[in-house]
C-alpha cells in the first residue's frame, strides 16, 4: 500500500507543477510553507518515496532469506526490487530535467509494475501449503433435487393475502413488484451513472441531464432485474437466499412479472431518448446483456461468468459520461474499466459466503469449480486490477487529493478485509470482505463525483 501510495500521487495532477517547484534532487533546496502547496506535495512525495524504499527493501530481504518463502515469490520480490532503483532514476531525471514526454508516463507504469510484482508475491504467498479444493470439480451440477422452498407456500401466503383488505393487498403487491426491481442494487449503480456524468461535464452538470439519466438507469435496473427474476424462478427455489422471491413463490404471476419488465424497458428507453440516442442505445444494451447474456448464457454456463457479466455494471458509467457528451470518450472508458475489475474482487466474496447455495442452485460460481482457496486468491488479483485501475482514471482526468486519499485509505481497508479472509478462511470474513469492497467503490464514486464537480 505505501507502493500505491506513491503511485497514486504520482498520478495526480498536481504533481506535475511539483516537479517543476522542485527542480533539485535528492531534496529540495527550498523550505516548503503553506504559501507554496506545489513545494510542500513534493517534499512529501520524496520523504514517503524514501520511506516505502526502506520498506520495499526490508520485504525484499526477508522474503529472499526465509526458506519457507516458494521460488516464485522470492522472484517476484525481487522483480520488484530490481524495479525500484530503475523508478528512482527515472523520478530524478523528471526533477533535474523537467516532466518531458515520455518520462512521466514511464515513471508511473514502472511504479504500477512495482506494485503488481509485490501482489504476486502477497498472493501467492497467501495460498495454503496444499489446495486440495483447487482442482477442477467435476460434480454434477444438475437440477434434479427437490426446491429448497416449494411453490405451496408461497400461493399460501398469497391466498391469505388476497383474502385481506384492499389496503393489505396493495401493500403486498406493490412490495412484491418493488422487491422484482432488485432495488438494492440501484445505489450503487446510479452512484456509477453520476460519477461519469460528474466526470463528464465536472460544475456544468445540469439538473435535467442528473434526473432524466438517474431516472433512465433506475428503470433500466428495474426490467433488467425483473427479467432475472423471471429467467431463474426454477433455480431460485433451490437457494435458500433467493427461495422467497415474489416470481419464485407466485407471489407475481409469470406473465405479469413479464409485462411489467417490458413496461420499465420501454419507459427506460423513452426517458434515454430524452437526452441522447447513444445514451437509449447504451441503455437498452445494459437490459439485454444482464437479462440475456448474463443470466442465460454466462451465470449457468461459465465459471467467468462473474468476470465477463461485470460489463453489466460497467455499462452505467458509459451511460452516465454519453448522457453528458454524447460520445464516449477515454475518461468514461477507464471509470467502466475500474466497475470491470471491481465486480469479480467484490462478487467472489459473496459467491464464497454462499457456495453451498449456488452448487445447489446449479451455477458453476468459482468456489464451486475452482476452489474456495483459488478464488480466495483470484481476489486479492481482482483487487490489485482494481487499484491500479484507479490509478490510470486518476491519470487521465484532473482528479484531487480527495480521490488520491479516498482510494488509498479505503483501498487498504479492502487489502485489509482480503487478507483477513485468507487467513481466516469463514463466512463472515468473506462477507467482511465483500462489506469492504462495496465501501470501497461506494467512497471512491462520491470522492470522483465531489472532485469533479469542484474543478
Amino acid at each position: 500500500m505505501g507502493v500505491y501510495l506513491l503511485v497514486v500521487l504520482g498520478a495526480t495532477a498536481a504533481l506535475t507543477d511539483a516537479a517543476a517547484a522542485c527542480s533539485s534532487w535528492p531534496v529540495c533546496h527550498r523550505t516548503p510553507t503553506l504559501s507554496t502547496p506545489t513545494l510542500l506535495v513534493a517534499w512529501t512525495h520524496r520523504t514517503v518515496a524514501s520511506l516505502v524504499g526502506v520498506l520495499a527493501v526490508v520485504t525484499g530481504i526477508v522474503g529472499l532469506r526465509r526458506a519457507d518463502v516458494s521460488t516464485r515469490v522470492k522472484a517476484a520480490l525481487a522483480a520488484s526490487l530490481a524495479l525500484y532503483p530503475v523508478q528512482i532514476a527515472i523520478g530524478a531525471f523528471v526533477a533535474l530535467n523537467g516532466a518531458a514526454d515520455p518520462l512521466p508516463l514511464a515513471h508511473l507504469v514502472t511504479g504500477m509494475a512495482i506494485f503488481a510484482g509485490l501482489t504476486l508475491a502477497l498472493a501467492w504467498h497467501l495460498e495454503p501449503e496444499h489446495e486440495r479444493n483447487t482442482a477442477t470439480r467435476t460434480a454434477d451440477l444438475t437440477l434434479d433435487e427437490e426446491p429448497v422452498a416449494t411453490a405451496n407456500e408461497g400461493e399460501e401466503t398469497t391466498e391469505a393475502v388476497l383474502n385481506a383488505g384492499p389496503l393489505t393487498r396493495a401493500k403486498y403487491i406493490g412490495l412484491a413488484y418493488f422487491r422484482l426491481m432488485k432495488p438494492r442494487l440501484m445505489w450503487l449503480l446510479c452512484l456509477v451513472a453520476s460519477a461519469g456524468m460528474a466526470l463528464a461535464a465536472g460544475p456544468a452538470l445540469t439538473v435535467r441531464t442528473v434526473v432524466l439519466t438517474l431516472g433512465g438507469g433506475v428503470l433500466a435496473i428495474g426490467a433488467s432485474g425483473t427479467f432475472n427474476h423471471v429467467l431463474e424462478r426454477e433455480k431460485d427455489k433451490r437457494m435458500d437466499r433467493t427461495s422467497d422471491r415474489p416470481v419464485a413463490t407466485h407471489q407475481i404471476p409469470v406473465r405479469n412479472a413479464v409485462a411489467f419488465g417490458l413496461a420499465l424497458a420501454a419507459v427506460s428507453v423513452g426517458v434515454f431518448l430524452q437526452i441522447n440516442p447513444l445514451a437509449a442505445a447504451l441503455g437498452l444494451s445494459a437490459i439485454l446483456f444482464y437479462s440475456v447474456i448474463y443470466t442465460l448464457v454466462l451465470k449457468p454456463n461459465t465459471v467467468q461468468n462473474t468476470v465477463i457479466g461485470g460489463a453489466a455494471g460497467a455499462l452505467p458509467a458509459l451511460i452516465g459520461w454519453a448522457a453528458v457528451t454524447g460520445k464516449i470518450g477515454l475518461p468514461g472508458l477507464a471509470l467502466a474499466g475500474l466497475i470491470f475489475v471491481w465486480t469479480p474482487a467484490h462478487f467472489y466474496n459473496l459467491a464464497l459466503a454462499y457456495k453451498d447455495d449456488y452448487e445447489a442452485g446449479g451455477f458453476p460460481m468459482m468456489p464451486v469449480v475452482r476452489g474456495e482457496a483459488t478464488t480466495r486468491k483470484h481476489i486479492l488479483l481482482w483487487l490489485s486490477a482494481t487499484l491500479l485501475a484507479a490509478t490510470v482514471l486518476a491519470t487521465l482526468t484532473d482528479l484531487g487529493w480527495l480521490f488520491a486519499a479516498t482510494t488509498v485509505s479505503l483501498g487498504g481497508v479492502f487489502l485489509w478485509a482480503v487478507i483477513r479472509l485468507h487467513r481466516e478462511q469463514t463466512e463472515d470474513a468473506a462477507f467482511r470482505a465483500f462489506h469492504a469492497s462495496n465501501a470501497y467503490l461506494g467512497a471512491v464514486l462520491v470522492a470522483v463525483v465531489v472532485d469533479a464537480l469542484a474543478l
